[in-house]
């Protein structure tokens, strides 16, 4: 009787522990703002092409001269692969115009990057259940600086 509760026990625990990484992810609306849109012009400078989401840094100049390299996540490696996108389709270097969500948390220079306009004007958007911008809304603002 006592080996086989313990057994019981065990299966429980084991399964708890392997649902630890579902309760580990978190939600666009739990992170970001989505009511704040902001449109950032820059260039990519770097490109972490891992799961769980892809992260974009881009290197945006103020209207002084002065870079800040803004960190944007992104979806998944798996759905950018069955979109058509592969890692060779961004380079560093490339001169890129994004539609982001800032985080709640008040990070400065982190946001969820909803579009990425490359120079050439093709678009790709990131993600279905987004806010989108309405016409007059501040998806047009930029802030170079990551302030709030």
């Amino acid at each position: 009787m006592i080996k086989r509760n313990f057994l019981g026990i065990l299966l429980v625990g084991c399964a708890l522990v392997a649902a630890l990484p579902l309760f580990a992810h978190h939600s666009f609306q739990a992170e970001f703002d989505g009511s704040k849109p902001l449109t950032l012009k820059g260039t990519l400078s770097k490109i972490d092409w891992i799961n769980p989401h892809i992260y974009f840094y881009l290197d945006v100049k103020d209207d002084d001269g002065k870079v800040t390299t803004w960190t944007l996540e992104s979806i998944p490696t798996g759905f950018m692969h069955r979109a058509g996108l592969t890692r060779n389709d961004f380079n560093i270097g490339d001169p890129v115009t994004v539609l982001v969500y800032r985080a709640k948390d008040g990070t400065r220079a982190f946001a969820w990057v909803q579009e990425l306009t490359f120079a050439n004007g093709r678009k790709v958007a990131f993600g279905a259940n987004r806010p989108a911008p309405e016409p007059g809304d501040a998806g047009g603002k930029t802030d170079p600086g990551g302030s709030k």
